[in-house]
Parts: C-alpha cells; sequence; structure tokens
C-alpha cells in the first residue's frame, strides 16, 4: 500500500487511515440503489444486534475512542450508528452517489468512512482529539469536538469518524471526493479496506479510483 500523497501526522495511537479519492460516474443511480440494498442485506446476515458491541472491529472503536477521551456509548462511530439502524430493518439512506458509496464501505469494513469534497481541506492534516473549546457546525448541527478523534488542516477540524463539518460536506453536483476510512491498527488493515472497495466496485461501477494510499 503506497502512503498518501500528502503529509499526514498522526497524534493519536492505534489508528491507520486509508485514504482513496474517487470520481463519481454519472448516471449510475441504479446501482448505487442496488449496492445499498445488498450491502445491508449482508450486513444484516453478519451481525446480530445483542452482540454488536462484542464484535472485534467494533470493541476496537470502542476503546480507541475511549482512549481519545470520548464516550462511544454517547457519541457513536459513524459506522456502529450505521449499522445498528440497518440491523433495526432500515436500509443504508439515499443522499448523494459518493456519500452512499462511502457508506456502503463503512458497514461493509464496520469501520467509520468519511467523504469530504475535494478541494474542501488544504493539506498537511493531522489526526488528533479535540481541544477543549473546539466546535464546528457538522452535518447534525453544532458539535463539541473536545475529546473526539478528528482530523483537521490550517483551518481547524473539519472532519470526525463521528459526523463530519458542514465546510467539507460533498454537495449536489460535486464530482470528486476523497473518502477516509477510520481503522484500528491491528484489526482492520489498509489492504482489507483497499480489497473491499475494489470488491464494492466490481458489483456497482459508479466511481473511478483516481488514487489509494495509507497512513499511520
Amino acid at each position: 500500500m503506497q502512503p498518501v500523497s500528502f503529509p499526514v501526522t498522526h497524534e493519536l495511537e492505534g489508528w491507520d487511515l486509508f485514504w482513496v479519492r474517487l470520481e463519481g460516474i454519472p448516471g449510475t443511480d441504479g446501482e448505487i440503489a442496488e449496492l445499498r440494498r445488498a450491502v445491508s442485506e449482508r450486513a444484516r446476515s453478519d451481525f446480530e444486534p445483542e452482540s454488536l458491541a462484542s464484535d472485534p472491529t467494533v470493541a476496537a472503536l470502542r476503546a480507541l475512542f475511549r482512549a481519545a477521551g470520548c464516550d462511544p456509548t454517547r457519541y457513536r462511530p459513524s459506522s456502529e450508528a450505521l449499522l445498528r439502524r440497518v440491523l433495526k430493518g432500515e436500509d443504508l439512506p439515499a443522499i448523494h452517489p459518493l456519500v452512499d458509496f462511502n457508506n456502503c464501505l463503512s458497514v461493509a469494513l464496520a469501520v467509520p468512512c468519511c467523504v469530504v469534497g475535494e478541494g474542501t481541506f488544504t493539506p498537511p492534516v493531522v489526526l488528533r482529539a479535540g481541544r477543549a473549546g473546539e466546535s464546528y457546525e457538522s452535518l447534525r448541527g453544532p458539535f463539541n469536538l473536545e475529546g473526539k478523534p478528528l482530523l483537521a488542516d490550517a483551518e481547524g477540524p473539519f472532519g470526525t469518524p463521528i459526523t463530519d463539518s458542514q465546510r467539507v460536506k460533498v454537495r449536489e453536483g460535486t464530482p470528486r471526493a476523497w473518502m477516509v476510512a477510520y481503522l484500528p491498527r491491528g484489526v482492520v488493515s489498509a489492504e482489507d479496506a483497499a480489497k473491499t472497495l475494489d470488491g464494492l466496485l466490481a458489483e456497482a461501477p459508479v466511481a473511478r479510483i483516481e488514487e489509494t494510499g495509507a497512513s499511520s
């Protein structure tokens, strides 16, 4: 696995990041809808709601959240939140083709995967814990970042494995985006993520990979 093409500093131990730059392929709404359905069905076959917290990947992510200073039962990793909704019988929602594909990868890997519009952040990037007083306008509204694992650039924090900021939101007409998968080291590897990514795109060719890389 090649390193990502821009500088990434890790201040938090135990995380690997898998990065992929994607270009969406227009006219693939049917394919992405079928992928959402298929990924949801596989998750219901692979996981049980009662035992989700003891799954090795879910448990490892919860431990990493606690190490950063975040209670994962109050602020769930986005992957666990998605999985819990799917296991209740909900299908993955239709939002934007690149966002939908990101959510499919997140559920397939059981790790937080976040997608940010190309050009909405400026490297270098740092993975660190949120500091006292830090916050941003997230996709859910105002969000207190203290103790949360987050990604930041020179402008400040722009993403967490819980919810991203409005600054980097993928919007209608966004043609390219960076996806980042937050991997618990030793549990899910960048090679695992790349293999799953390739498998999903073979199943539903809804985007083109322009670059992949990893940081640790």
